[in-house]
């Protein structure tokens, strides 16, 4: 799921990011877009009033988690919430397995899927992809005493790997590490869980995540950044809401022009 470019924000930016970015409260409640005034008309139709409803597969730090509080937070939801308070919405979040969640709005259970998604044409098949707006690598996160020795496709041989169903990073461990056992889980804090027990000898997936994980626990690192192409992130809607995509996509823009992407970037990744 990505790699990105790495802007200072400016002190009005920064402080547009703490007043519009808050984040909403748990899954299926409501949290105010912290009472501001759109400033631009609302030109989709929410599946709920007022409200613009997130899919989620979360927590997935550092893009999709809670605070102690139960407030929403993380690099997606903080766009997601800017986004909202644009069109003057409250941002509900709807927590659901990753597989399969870029469907979610066509079926109605969301107006958008905001969890680290990559861009890709079977994914876009069933789904409208926003411009991307966070690029990606696969990586390798081991624990510390193994990053001299599992830092290779080729040392996977025989190791077992972690990777999360439905990803791009299950593809890419199937398809370049068939000597590995590669072992799925639904969940990613699964995932970690089994790397700490030693459960699995690795976890192969998205390079910002791995890098957060090593950094928020002291207790694995990232042995390796793959050369894959760039994933590229995009947020899901339904087909037929192309109004709902020009909207994000009007709103990335303009985040991009006045600072408020590079306050939200810097606030997660420094």
């Amino acid at each position: 799921m990505a790699r990105t470019t790495r802007l200072l924000a400016s002190l009005a930016a920064l402080s547009f990011v703490v007043a519009s970015c808050g984040g909403s409260s748990s899954s299926s409640d409501t949290t105010s877009a912290s009472g501001s005034t759109a400033t631009q008309e609302l030109t989709f139709t929410p599946v709920a009033e007022g409200k613009l409803t997130v899919c989620s597969d979360a927590p997935y730090e550092p893009f999709e988690f809670q605070n102690e509080d139960k407030s929403w937070t993380g690099f997606d939801m903080d766009l997601m919430t800017a986004i909202a308070q644009r069109y003057g919405l409250t941002l509900e979040v709807t927590v659901q397995p990753f597989d399969g969640i870029w469907l979610a709005p066509k079926a109605g259970t969301c107006d958008v899927v905001a969890s680290s998604l990559t861009i890709t044409e079977e994914r876009a098949a069933n789904a409208a992809f926003s411009d991307g707006y966070f690029d990606s690598f696969q990586s390798l996160l081991v624990r510390t005493a193994d990053k001299d020795t599992l830092n290779t496709l080729a040392s996977l041989s025989g190791k077992t790997v972690a990777v999360q169903t439905g990803t791009t990073g299950e593809e890419y461990a199937k398809a370049n590490a068939p000597d590995a056992k590669i072992q799925s889980f639904d969940d990613a804090a699964a995932m970690f869980l089994a790397l700490e027990s030693k459960q699995v000898d690795a976890v192969l997936q998205d390079f910002p995540i791995n890098a957060f994980r090593a950094t928020k626990m002291g207790t694995s690192v990232v042995s390796i950044k793959f050369d894959t192409e760039s994933e590229k992130y995009g947020f899901a809607a339904s087909q037929d809401n192309t109004e709902l995509v020009k909207a994000i996509n009007e709103s990335l823009a303009e985040f991009r022009t006045n600072g408020v992407y590079d306050g939200i970037y810097k606030k997660y990744f420094g």
